[in-house]
């Protein structure tokens, strides 16, 4: 028997083998879910075992069909909620992305515009349910440059730290507080109870409907839980093949 096409069918796949498992770029796992009739996804990509990047994809569809009139309920309703990927929750322990479409947006004055919370938590959907606000512990340490005011909002009183039921306290960039013009897009950093939360790209309806890139800065928070790693940045950008924006969050300490 000739052996040598059987030695080299072998070493091919030796080689094979070896390429595949020492490629250092590893293909994104998603978890996807219908919310207000639109697909959205979430998504991490992993480099040797470790995450370079975590993201959603948001079509558009999905900003323009949300109505401009609608009556506002308190608390505002989630329009739903998609699972990270259990690598996303096993590395860094970021449990689910919850949207919300705040028509008429809320005090302070910036966020009077209309827009669209993206909060992703670190804590699971069982936890956001039964945040009602009666606990008004404010962290001990802010992000540099973020402030956590209580706001009064009528009909409702005031709110301790902006905490918002079903979601929690909003700190948020100082700059923000006392500005008059409407905003654009702006970091929120989530907590409850004295802990992180979440960290939210809260983003106006009109910066989305411009299908234009943008990139906001997620700040270094104190007192993360064991096991959680929120990013340093995140970049959306638009794909006008699919009509849809990809936030990609990335530079994970020691992820």
């Amino acid at each position: 028997m000739n052996m040598k096409p059987i030695l080299a069918a072998v070493a091919a796949i030796v080689v094979l083998g070896a390429a595949t498992t020492n490629d250092p770029v590893e293909s994104p796992t998603r978890t996807c879910a219908i919310v207000a009739a639109s697909e959205v996804c979430t998504w991490v990509t992993l480099e040797h075992g470790h995450v370079t990047a975590l993201g959603a994809d948001i079509p558009l569809r999905l900003i323009e069909s949300s109505p401009h009139h609608v009556e506002m309920v308190w608390p505002p309703q989630s329009l739903g909620a998609v699972p990270l990927p259990a690598q996303a929750r096993a590395a860094l322990g970021v449990d689910h992305l919850a949207l919300n479409w705040e028509a008429h947006g809320h005090p302070p004055a910036a966020f009077l515009a209309p827009h669209f919370d993206f909060h992703f938590y670190n804590i699971d959907q069982a936890a956001v349910a039964s945040i009602d606000c009666v606990d008004a512990t404010k962290p001990a340490t802010l992000p540099q440059g973020y402030a956590l005011p209580d706001i009064d909002v009528p009909g409702l009183g005031a709110l301790v730290g902006l905490c918002v039921p079903l979601m929690g306290m909003h700190a948020m960039p100082e700059r923000d507080v006392s500005a008059t013009d409407p905003f654009e897009a702006s970091m929120i950093i989530g907590y409850y109870g004295g802990k992180p939360t979440f960290f939210e790209p809260m983003v106006s309806r009109a910066v989305l409907e411009s299908r234009k890139d943008f990139a906001l800065s997620v700040p270094p928070v104190a007192d993360l839980p064991h096991g959680v790693r929120y990013p340093t940045e995140m970049r959306a950008t638009y794909a006008a093949a699919t009509d849809s924006y990809r936030l990609v969050f990335t530079g994970f300490a020691g992820a």
